[in-house]
């Protein structure tokens, strides 16, 4: 297939060239304009508290799992003392009432020359929790859809395709379910197996648990798998060379900004992610391109890496990646098909569900699922000892799973210039977390 003249996208025309280094300010969090090239991740801060706004509340502190965020002053203002302890989940940032906290890494400035540049094509790759959160900037309710509007907002952005992640997750539950049951039938790898695809799990596993590396599944997140297929088969679909491709990672996450910068990510023979930006960042840009993003028509993703299931879309929330792939370790263990493939059992909205899942012709999987990494640490320490009972762990770093994520839309009124109302707004926040149905 033939290359294609690539236009101008017009709604950009009126946007200004960042400069790197500067801060822009974005749906309520200031970014430093900053692509990180040739560095390892870990050394990166991604996300770190503004010294002349701290007013040493501690929230932060409290909210961090990992005690990367300490006092470093004799007034009790705060900063991220190590990156290398560090998660990345922005759980501090989304929660800090004085809006103190703000990211040190933004690729928006470089994916507007990109998507600028007539030479280079540029494949957006959105995360399924990115369209139940993206319609609150524009004044939807908590966890509206949006996903045509936004797969129409990417177009006149000036994305060539648009591809989706959602599409990757149907690859990974293929990959992550076939390892369970090989791990269950044969044994060659340790049981229990752990998810791959929450970045800032996966930081703290290889940070705080080495020890338990094999217990890992081996696969690749849905973005991790998607970046390099789009420059491997996306490439041979469209006919645009590899090199030509700028895959962009659109998440409701900022550690998986950390995750993009992995260098092993680079199956393609490129850099299989060139950008990640989370869904504040996309929201901004649709704002300040001028988009009546309310007004946009419903439009479908491209494919041929842009059609999924559902079970892809469950993804985004805490259970779903269990779910999904017990659907298919299921009808292999039991050479049955599943009646209702709803498995209601493992869906949980915060903190630690256990299940037992009965197999015909097998007897039992027994499965966690967690959100929130004390919790995690918990069956960590059990699995360490060899006394966990589980076959399969679901973690997640945030509360809910990915669509509470730390580069989602923040609640309403935690931005506030009192303690207070942020206690008030978090209490709220509560029961209104965002859910995939």
């Amino acid at each position: 297939m033939a290359e294609k003249a690539k236009s101008q996208p017009a709604y950009l025309t009126d946007i200004q060239t960042m400069v790197h280094g500067e801060d822009v300010s974005m749906e309520g969090i200031t970014y430093k304009v900053n692509a990180p090239k040739d560095i390892d991740p870990a050394d990166i801060f991604f996300v770190q508290v503004n010294q002349d706004d701290c007013q040493a509340c501690g929230e932060c502190e409290s909210y961090c799992p990992t005690g990367a965020i300490q006092e470093v002053t004799e007034d009790g203002e705060h900063a991220v003392i190590d990156p290398v302890a560090c998660v990345n989940c922005g759980q501090c940032l989304a929660n800090c009432p004085f809006g103190a906290i703000h990211e040190e890494v933004s690729f928006v400035g470089e994916l507007l020359e990109k998507l600028k540049d007539p030479e280079t094509i540029v494949v957006s790759m959105p995360a399924p929790a990115v369209r139940y959160a993206l319609g609150e900037c524009f004044g939807g309710s908590t966890g509206t859809y949006s996903g045509g509007k936004m797969h129409a907002a990417l177009r006149r952005l000036g994305f060539d395709h648009i591809w989706d992640t959602e599409f990757a997750a149907d690859v990974t539950i293929m990959e992550e379910g076939t390892e369970l049951i090989e791990r269950v039938k044969h044994g060659k790898k340790p049981l229990p197996q752990f998810t791959s695809c929450c970045p800032g799990w996966v930081k703290f596993a290889e940070t705080f648990y080495p020890d338990l590396n094999e217990h890992l599944s081996t696969c690749r997140s849905p973005i991790g798998m998607l970046g390099s297929l789009a420059k491997t088969y996306g490439s041979q679909e469209t006919g645009v060379l590899s090199k030509k491709i700028y895959t962009v990672s659109i998440m409701p996450c900022i550690a998986k900004k950390f995750e993009g910068l992995r260098p092993e990510l680079q199956s393609s023979g490129f850099k299989d992610i060139d950008a990640t930006i989370n869904t504040r960042e996309l929201a901004w840009l649709i704002k300040e391109a001028g988009i009546d993003f309310n007004a946009l028509p419903d439009e479908e993703a491209d494919p041929a890496l842009g059609m999924s299931t559902g079970a892809g879309t469950i993804f985004g929330t805490s259970g779903g990646v269990m779910e999904a792939a017990l659907r298919l370790a299921y009808e292999e263990l039991s050479g049955e098909k599943l009646a209702d493939p709803d498995i209601k059992m493992v869906r949980a909205n915060n903190g630690l569900k256990t299940a037992d899942i009965p197999v015909p012709n097998f007897g039992t999987v027994k499965v966690a699922v967690v959100s929130g990494l004390e919790q995690a640490a918990e069956l960590c320490e059990q699995v360490r000892e060899g006394k966990s009972p589980y076959h399969f762990i679901e973690v997640m770093t945030c509360p809910g799973g990915c669509v509470n994520g730390g580069g989602q839309p923040l609640e309403p009124g935690i931005l506030e210039a009192s303690l207070f109302k942020s206690t008030i707004a978090k209490i709220n926040r509560r029961f209104t977390k965002r859910k995939i149905a």
